[in-house]
């Protein structure tokens, strides 16, 4: 009578572990699959990066002092952002925006708003762009003054913020995002892309702007 029980109650827990190891193997090949289809959907789609372009820049001042070696600047620019997939919408967030020459910082960096751009949409930006009194190395100033008198200045506009992609009901994982837009600023003679407005001066530059996600 004891081995009979002992024999059933032992198939009963090899039915139990063959229960919870088919169970395991249905969960398994359940996620392998969602991980397949996903994979498959994002190779098929494959969203690409956004497209950067600095359309124009207003320079309300920009005044650099050899003497004690500071700028000042302060200027307003247009910059848009599309989306050239058509099948995935883009969110940005904790986008912030600045001016470099020649590597160092010469603003102060603006936040942009956090936003969604859709599929084969744009957005555009607008933000100020500014640096009192800013020290300079001596060699930069003396490098921004000979620019100036020489008729162009480059300053690299800077763009750091993260970015994510929706495909359908799916999102992605956020990525860190850089753009670098240069902004060739002419001084001196008008040409075909300047523009007087009140005390300021606008120049359009559409400048396609390099970007790494």
């Amino acid at each position: 009578m004891t081995e009979k029980v002992d024999e059933e109650h032992c198939c009963h827990h090899s039915n139990r572990r063959k229960y919870y190891r088919r169970l395991f193997a249905a969960f398994l090949t359940l996620i392998i699959l969602i991980i397949f289809i996903i994979l498959i959907s994002w190779i098929i789609l494959r969203p690409k990066n956004p497209h950067f372009t600095l359309q124009d820049a207003t320079l309300y001042a920009f005044n650099i002092t050899t003497a004690s070696n500071l700028l000042t600047t302060n200027f307003q620019i247009t910059l848009s952002s599309s989306n050239p997939n058509g099948k995935s919408g883009i969110f940005f967030e904790n986008l912030e925006i600045f001016g470099v020459y020649k590597n160092q910082q010469i603003t102060l960096a603006t936040q942009l708003p956090n936003t969604y751009t859709g599929h084969k949409d744009a957005t555009v930006w607008s933000p100020f762009l500014y640096g009192t009194a800013v020290p300079v190395a001596p060699y930069l100033a003396t490098s921004l003054a000979q620019d100036q008198m020489a008729g162009t200045v480059l300053i690299n506009l800077k763009v750091f913020g993260k970015v994510k992609w929706k495909v359908g009901s799916m999102t992605t994982k956020w990525y860190h995002l850089k753009a670098n837009c240069p902004a060739y600023i002419p001084f001196g003679g008008k040409s075909n892309g300047y523009l007087s407005v009140g005390n300021a001066v606008k120049y359009q530059l559409l400048q396609k702007c390099n970007v790494d996600v």
